[in-house]
């Protein structure tokens, strides 16, 4: 065993173990023996440590008592601390003893001390009494005049003599006030609260005055009937006005006076204001001012304002505003003390009146020029210098501290409701203008003539007047109501043309049941007078557009509005349904094309060229640049009829005059139809492509004598026009009679490899001709069919 063991041992031994050992002291115990033990470990961690094994204990030892000694002292001072706290214990009780027996003989001679104030009772109640009748008999002098006071004082009211009746009600006031006072008595102490009189005594006391509150309400009725006419007294007689504002004034100075003395006065009072105070009369002077403006605003509001009096009445209102406030800025405000601002309260007052009347107005059912005159009112005469403008006005308050007289949702309801209006006007206008335009497309004469010589009718003029004046007329208002009215313009228009549209497809119907020259003398015309009156339209609606400045905003803005592509619809149809004349009138003279009398002579051309030549004439009384596309579809129309008639292989060529025959022929019909078509605008292109030199092309093709170049011939003709295909190809080769198998092979072998793009700008014109059926062919000459 090594001596540090030895020693754990001795010490164990040493220690007596307590008779009952407490967790925690147990616990503290086992951490203190295992922190020494770690500290003693590493202190003797070798055997030449133990060498100073004596210094570590005699310091530990030290230490420890050391500890034990300042345990000692704190354990003394808290026994000491202890037992002064008893010592103070014993001292107070000791007191509270005494105490108590001081109070048990002070209560003995309280009750001793009752007995004696409840003989004073009886006095105080004498005494009270005595004041009481001693009031009395003061009052008695003032008490007996009470009644002819009050008598005196209706006189004066009813005379409308009013500062010398309002000194009798004061006089007679302070009387009640007083009488009042007494009641109350001094109260106990100088400084204790006033014992309340007896409810009876009280009642009595107002009853007795009780006249003195109906000359309060006959003073205040007179006196506010004087206000009330104050506009026409100013011009007349100020001096009642003025003297019921001094009145004012003074009932004003008397409830501040009551209530600072109320509000300053000792805390216990319990003495209440005097019956009717305080009466705030200066509120209620502002009060009648503004039920006056009202009175006076209803003797104008009512006077004609349905129907079209309403501008008239908006008129009215102004006139009788401004002839107010002139007469409130000279006349009245110079009668009334700096700080009442009369001017700004007429303001407010007209202003609100104002608010509450164009806010019923607005709810009626307002036709266009009844709305146009509300808002025009509101917009600009209200805020212009001729009305709440006016620099001095300005001064006294700004227009925007009274905020709008209709609200902006309201204004948006307004004109809402002014653009429903325009629209169901505009609407009837353009279903009337339409009808009338149905009924002159009957007439059996040419339409009119304007000074360009172009045909017209009066519905573009009524359509674009009308739009153009409701434009104008809302631009009156605002910009935004302008851009409204253009809109559902518009869309009235958009609407318009495509019935317009449909009249022209039911018009073409019914022509087409019935060609007779009586029926339809006049047919051509008026389709020309149609696309016409689109151009006039198309250039009306663009000047239309380009008034707009903002954003789409309400009903109409949902779908923008878009009459220019129904102009373009309707302008197609015209026209398609121009060339369906055409074709008409064509369709005889074309049977007769590619036959042999056609090719013997030229008389076929020459009624081809005829009808073209009315046509084109016709064309020139159409307003450009639908008079161009007209020529030029008419050129197209001509090629590509003269080019169907060609594909249905009427004449196939056996030898080489006959196909010089043919080819000459048709170099004799493009010349007959340049000169028909020479000297229009675009003289036959469309784009890059030129439908008469289509037919020079084809003649070429024809005529050609090597029939080894065909391909070179077919390829050039497939780069000029891409879109022909080749069957149109074979029919060409079949006319001509003298292409071989392996030509034709090598031809179709090219087209086949050959795919050209179409080209921006190009018009097809091969897609619109149908190669028929195989059929029998004439030949030339009449010789047998090969």
């Amino acid at each position: 065993m090594s001596d540090r063991e030895r020693n754990e041992n001795e010490n164990r031994k040493e220690v007596p173990l307590p008779a009952e050992v407490w967790p925690e002291l147990e616990r503290a115990e086992y951490l203190a023996r295992g922190a020494a033990l770690k500290w003693a470990s590493g202190v003797f961690c070798r055997p030449e440590h133990l060498e100073k094994l004596g210094q570590y204990r005699k310091r530990e030892s030290q230490r420890t008592s050391s500890i034990h000694s300042r345990l000692k002292s704190v354990v003394q001072s808290y026994l000491e601390g202890v037992g002064w706290g008893l010592e103070q214990l014993r001292e107070a009780r000791e007191e509270l003893r005494e105490v108590s027996h001081a109070m048990k003989k002070v209560q003995a001679e309280s009750k001793k001390n009752a007995e004696g104030v409840m003989a004073l009772e009886t006095m105080r109640d004498v005494s009270v009494h005595h004041r009481q009748l001693l009031a009395t008999v003061s009052n008695l002098p003032r008490l007996n005049s009470v009644c002819s006071m009050v008598l005196e004082t209706e006189r004066l009211v009813e005379s409308r003599r009013l500062l010398e009746a309002h000194a009798r009600l004061m006089e007679l006031e302070r009387w009640q006030d007083e009488v009042l006072l007494q009641m109350y008595g001094d109260g106990a102490g100088g400084g204790g609260a006033r014992p309340a009189p007896p409810p009876e005594d009280e009642q009595l006391v107002r009853s007795y005055f009780s006249g003195v509150g109906r000359l309060v309400e006959a003073l205040a009725k007179e006196l506010w009937a004087v206000v009330g006419s104050g506009l026409t007294l100013a011009r007349q007689n100020p001096t009642p006005f003025v003297s019921a504002v001094r009145i004012v004034e003074r009932e004003e100075a008397l409830d501040k006076a009551l209530m600072e003395e109320r509000v300053g006065g000792a805390m216990g009072s319990s003495r209440p204001l005097p019956p009717g105070r305080p009466r705030c009369w200066r509120e209620c002077f502002f009060k009648v001012i503004e039920e006056a403006v009202s009175a006076r605003f209803r003797n104008v509001s009512y006077l004609h304002t349905r129907g079209p009096g309403l501008a008239g009445h908006l008129s009215a209102l102004q006139h009788a505003i401004m002839g107010d406030l002139a007469t409130v800025r000279h006349l009245l405000e110079h009668c009334v003390p700096p700080h009442y601002h009369l001017t700004r309260a007429y303001l407010r007052a007209c202003h609100h009146c104002l608010q509450s009347h164009l806010g019923q107005v607005i709810g009626w059912e307002l036709e266009s020029g009844e709305i146009f005159a509300v808002l025009n009112w509101v917009l600009h005469i209200y805020n212009s210098s001729e009305m709440m403008g006016d620099p001095e006005l300005v001064a006294e308050m700004d227009l925007e501290e009274l905020g709008p007289l209709i609200s902006q949702e309201g204004l948006e309801q307004l004109q809402h409701k002014y653009v429903q209006s325009v629209r169901k006007s505009v609407s009837e206008w353009m279903h009337k203008a339409l009808d009338v335009e149905l009924t002159d497309w009957k007439r059996d004469e040419e339409p009119d003539l304007d000074h360009e010589g172009y045909y017209y009718t009066c519905l573009p003029t009524i359509i674009t007047q009308m739009l153009e004046e409701n434009a104008r007329v809302a631009l009156m208002i605002s910009e935004v109501l302008r851009d409204q009215t253009i809109r559902m313009g518009l869309y009235e228009m958009d609407n318009l043309l495509n019935r317009f549209r449909e009249a022209l497809v039911d018009l073409g119907k019914e022509h087409q049941k019935d060609h007779s020259a009586g029926s339809s003398k006049f047919y051509l015309h008026y389709l020309l007078a149609s696309v016409s009156n689109c151009i006039i339209l198309k250039t009306s609606t663009e000047s239309l557009q380009q008034q707009l400045t903002t954003r789409p905003a309400g009903r109409f803005s949902r779908t923008p509005p878009n009459p220019l592509a129904a102009l373009d619809r309707a302008v197609r149809k015209a026209c398609r349904l121009v060339m369906d004349r055409l074709l008409f009138e064509l369709q005889l003279f074309l049977q007769d094309l590619m036959s042999p009398s056609w090719l013997a002579q030229d008389h076929v051309t020459r009624k081809i060229c005829t009808v073209l030549e009315h046509h084109c004439e016709l064309y020139s009384r159409v307003r450009p640049p639908c008079r161009q596309r007209l020529q030029e579809e008419c050129q197209w129309l001509v090629v590509v009829e003269y080019i169907r008639v060609l594909m249905q292989k009427k004449l196939v060529c056996r030898c080489a005059d006959e196909r010089e025959q043919l080819a000459q022929r048709m170099t004799m019909d493009v010349q007959q139809l340049r000169d028909v078509f020479q000297g229009m605008e675009g003289d036959g292109a469309v784009g890059e492509v030129n439908p008469i030199a289509l037919l020079s092309v084809l003649s070429s093709f024809i005529k050609l004598r090597d029939p080894s170049v065909l391909t070179l011939e077919v390829c050039g003709l497939v780069t000029k026009y891409p879109d022909i295909s080749e069957e149109h190809v074979i029919v060409l080769m079949d006319i001509r009679g003298d292409v071989s198998r392996d030509i034709r092979g090598s031809v179709l072998n090219f087209l086949e490899q050959s795919a050209p793009q179409l080209q921006s700008g190009y018009r097809p014109i091969f897609t619109d001709i149908l190669v028929p059926s195989p059929s029998l062919a004439f030949c030339l000459p009449t010789s047998k069919c090969a």
